[in-house]
């Protein structure tokens, strides 16, 4: 069987004010009538139903959670006492899907991308998924770049075979601009999607491998999964468990990994600056709602609440109101606002987070 994991426990940290603590990223309308969970949901469900989905949150969303996806049982929205970052919850998902199915294969998925075309993408998850079956291997989607982009990762993978799922070579940090440039230009480097596809008995032997703390942790969990006792085994698993996401953990040390070249329209929605680059413009290229009077101004993404906004002489400006907050960010540097998030956690106005 092939099951969903779909990862819904961050709190979107550049999307702030709109996203906070208690409504992260992923449980907003970002772009279109549904929240980004929903869309990924739905997105799979043509190769997945729902009956083989299971969402990984934090315990505070479990409710948030089960409000927006009303369809999936109790015991498919998995709850981590605390945050772990990537590898932890892929491990938990990957005992309790094993416990379940000693041949389930996974397709773990952020809760928060946007993909404009969505039949391409099921095309290229279906390959990655056969890819997948094959014991000890390890798949990822790239994404084929469009742009010298420097906000993603990037993955080097064999150009020389003709596999659907190429070897994967090398793994590559955010870039700078002249890296991002060599990287299009050599023609065989994808964005890294943060999408994998694998069997959860050849993800549980490479975290037994390079991740063995966190293997002990979780392996005297194992027996309890599906039980009563479930929710206090992966809590104390959780505190003994190292904060490190699967990339560095596994992808970039485990030898048999595969990736899927893709193009679909895809964004990871980072920031605010990517809201803009997804949303339709007016003649002047501002995008804009709410109670919003501009002149003289171009290439603004102004959001809104209650308050009238009047933006006046301004040029790659986004702006985003709430009833307690106001962000004001070149469009260079909505990334940084992340910097914001940190200094408010710091000084402790935890009313503003």
């Amino acid at each position: 069987m092939v099951y969903s994991v779909i990862m819904a426990g961050g709190i979107g940290s550049r999307f702030w004010p709109r996203s906070r603590e208690a409504s992260p990223k992923q449980f907003l309308r970002v772009v279109g009538e549904e929240t980004l969970l929903q869309q990924t949901l739905q997105r799979v469900s043509p190769l997945i139903p729902a009956d083989r989905a299971y969402v990984i949150t934090h315990e505070r969303y479990a409710d948030l959670t089960h409000r927006q996806l009303p369809g999936l049982e109790s015991q498919q929205i998995m709850r981590e006492p605390i945050s772990r970052n990537t590898a932890c919850c892929i491990t938990y998902a990957a005992i309790r899907l094993l416990a379940t199915d000693p041949e389930a294969v996974m397709v773990v998925l952020p809760a928060d991308h946007l993909i404009e075309h969505e039949n391409r993408f099921l095309e290229v998850l279906a390959k990655a998924i056969e890819a997948a079956r094959v014991p000890d291997t390890l798949v990822t989607i790239g994404i084929k770049p469009t742009h010298p982009a420097t906000g993603y990762g990037y993955i080097q993978f064999d150009a020389s075979d003709d596999d659907t799922a190429h070897t994967v070579r090398t793994f590559a940090e955010k870039p700078d601009i002249s890296t991002a440039e060599r990287f299009l230009d050599s023609g065989d480097f994808l964005w890294n999607s943060g999408i994998f596809v694998w069997r959860a008995d050849a993800i549980l032997a490479n975290i037994r491998h390079h991740l063995p703390r966190m293997w002990e942790a979780f392996k005297a969990a194992a027996p309890h999964m599906n039980t009563p006792a479930e929710g206090a085994a992966i809590r104390k698993a959780y505190h003994r468990s190292p904060r490190i996401s699967i990339d560095y953990g596994v992808m970039e040390r485990a030898e048999n990994v595969r990736v899927v070249p893709g193009s679909f329209g895809w964004s990871d929605i980072g920031d605010w600056h990517a809201v803009y680059s997804l949303s339709r413009k007016n003649r002047h290229g501002n995008v804009l709602s709410g109670h919003v009077i501009v002149q003289d101004s171009s290439r603004c993404l102004v959001s809104g609440a209650e308050r009238l906004i009047a933006v006046v002489g301004l040029n790659d400006i986004a702006i985003i109101d709430t009833e307690d907050a106001l962000l004001v960010c070149h469009m260079d540097s909505t990334q940084q606002v992340k910097n914001v998030v940190d200094y408010l956690h710091a000084q402790q106005f935890q009313q503003y987070m």
